[in-house]
């Protein structure tokens, strides 16, 4: 057993595994969670480096799932939790069922502001811990036809800024939000955005790096990182383009069939 312990959500695939890899290499003892089975394939991916890596397949969109997961620390110290659990969504928010919206919501915004409540006073008390949390370039563009996703990730990114300022005197407690723009990962399969411009660039972010990025500015105690040239360009763009503006290039990335042709 390391004495150093690590907590990664979303880790069965795309940049939650590509955190949960870092967090092995360097010597912590890791639990992965997912909501599918592909967390015990991840797992067995990881521990080829030598350090103790924990599966565990539950909804994180729900306290019980969240309760799980802390559940299956045993107890054991948290140094670091990666909170990188997110649905995507797309087409037009009308279109769109109650069940999967609300899936979204509970995943990305309820079920990771539940989770850093419980897990942050214990590392204010010893005054020693790292977060990072997964939010998005997304959450500074109106989201057309992924309006729901994009608002959740605005809530984060925003919410985030307000705990660090809020537990600033735990100076030994840094939390650092991890903001990348269009990752090549399973994200667009399961949003139902293959069709879209966005879902088919090669543009794409490569997960090893934007895990890196993330990774490296964690262990450093940054604050917020946007994960490569482009994204920081568009982060810069997106506080002086007027959001109409914004919504309606994010309608050519993201409109279904925009893709096409």
């Amino acid at each position: 057993m390391a004495d150093k312990f690590a907590i990664v959500t979303g880790a069965s695939t795309g940049i939650g595994f590509e955190l949960a890899t870092l967090a092995a290499k360097d010597g912590y003892d890791v639990l992965i969670v997912a909501d599918e089975p592909l967390i015990e394939a991840a797992a067995n991916d990881l521990r080829q480096f030598g350090t103790e890596v924990t599966p565990l397949e539950a909804d994180l969109s729900t306290f019980e799932g969240v309760d799980a997961l802390l559940a299956a620390t045993n107890g054991r110290r948290i140094d670091v939790l990666c909170a990188n659990a997110g649905k995507g969504l797309g087409h037009a928010f009308l279109d769109q069922s109650v069940e999967d919206w609300r899936r979204v919501i509970d995943t990305n915004i309820v079920g990771t502001i539940y989770l850093l409540q419980k897990v942050l006073p214990a590392m204010i008390a010893r005054n020693e811990g790292k977060v990072l949390v997964t939010g998005s370039i997304a959450g500074y563009i109106p989201g057309s036809f992924q309006a729901v996703y994009n608002a959740s990730k605005s809530f984060i990114d925003y919410f985030t800024d307000a705990i660090r300022n809020e537990i600033k005197d735990a100076d030994g407690v840094t939390i650092t939000t991890l903001k990348p723009g269009p990752v090549e990962t399973e994200f667009f399969a399961r949003g139902d955005m293959l069709d879209t411009s966005v879902g088919q660039s090669d543009s794409k972010s490569d997960p090893v790096d934007v895990a890196q990025d993330g990774w490296s500015a964690m262990n450093k105690g940054v604050a917020s990182i946007f994960s490569g040239w482009k994204t920081k360009l568009q982060g810069a763009m997106t506080g002086i383009t007027p959001a109409a503006v914004l919504a309606e290039q994010h309608r050519k990335m993201a409109e279904p069939g925009s893709g096409e042709g």
